[in-house]
């Protein structure tokens, strides 16, 4: 069964504060220690519910290298897991934006230091049809009328969230521009259940992270494929061209909606956060990015020129 619900209307973001604590106004560092190294202990970490398939295949790869690491992921929405920056059981997210600078200085005098930070991949939203839709090629403007109601498209619009997910946040900041969501706009409570909605209702229009359809050695991604089709959108750089989201048209921002991928390690010292960020930004994790059609951040990529079309 579906449970869709109605997405909360603008106003839903704000920034992150977070509040420095009367116990730390000393500006001291505060211990973050745990029996964990580089490649060895338990964690937890928070993760935007975006990037599940890309994460829990990193995470995989990571243990069966390191036997001895445990690395368990809390999937929620992104302002869940900034929030999750106070939580003392949490010790890395993983969200699709860095800190602020007013988010930097408030954790620094909470915490005594700022966590690091930085980007791991660059990844996109992909526009996701029923395939019996007769409408699978869209302009930025289409979309942008789909979500406001404005639309001439008898199409229902399906985010990943009925909360501050960030899919919800980049569709009012990156495509409404501070604007309003319409009322008809609903959300699945997940992005397997915008899978599932869109594959079961012939009219509807669904956004997701690209990790979700990206992978082509998934066999649960191959079967979503065979359920739902991914729609092409307009090129940014050729107003007659309509493109999808593959790693080459990310990479040189032909695709329109592109987001990074970013890590926040609350450590201040060599624990098993650092240790799984280091992954992720070496070649092995940046190869498991790549193969799941994000675009690794830290590896050279290679655009050669090739005939390939696109409907």
């Amino acid at each position: 069964m579906n449970v869709i619900y109605r997405v909360i209307p603008a106003g839903l973001f704000v920034l992150v504060v977070f509040v420095q604590t009367a116990c730390n106004n000393s500006g001291q560092t505060r211990a973050i220690t745990g029996d964990d190294d580089l490649r060895s202990g338990t964690i937890h970490i928070s993760v935007d519910e975006s990037f599940k398939p890309i994460i829990d295949s990193q995470i995989r790869v990571f243990m069966s290298q390191y036997p001895e690491a445990t690395i368990i992921p809390h999937y929620k929405a992104e302002a869940e897991c900034l929030k999750d920056l106070l939580t003392d059981s949490i010790r890395m997210i993983i969200v699709t934006r860095g800190l602020s600078e007013e988010e930097s200085v408030s954790l620094k005098d909470t915490l005594g230091f700022t966590p690091p930070y930085g980007q791991v991949a660059t990844d996109a939203i992909t526009v996701i049809v029923n395939n019996k839709s007769k409408d699978s090629l869209f302009t930025m403007g289409e979309i942008r009328s789909l979500m406001n109601g404005t639309s001439g498209f008898k199409m229902n619009p399906v985010l990943d969230g009925n909360a501050a997910t960030s899919t919800v946040r980049f569709m009012l900041d990156s495509v409404l521009n501070g604007g309003s969501f319409a009322s008809d706009v609903a959300a699945a409570s997940s992005s397997q259940g915008v899978i599932d909605y869109v594959a079961n209702h012939e009219n509807a229009i669904g956004f997701v992270g690209v990790s979700w359809m990206g992978d082509p050695d998934d066999p649960q991604q191959l079967t979503f494929l065979t359920n739902v089709k991914v729609a092409s959108v307009q090129a940014r750089d050729d107003g007659e061209k309509f493109v999808k989201p593959y790693q080459a048209n990310i990479a040189m921002h032909r695709y329109p909606m592109v987001r990074g991928l970013y890590y926040i390690v609350k450590e201040n010292y060599s624990g098993l956060g650092r240790g799984f960020t280091n992954f992720l930004k070496g070649e092995r994790g940046q190869l498991i990015f790549q193969r799941a059609y994000l675009v690794p951040s830290n590896m050279q990529f290679v655009i050669r020129s090739a005939e390939l079309k696109e409907e």
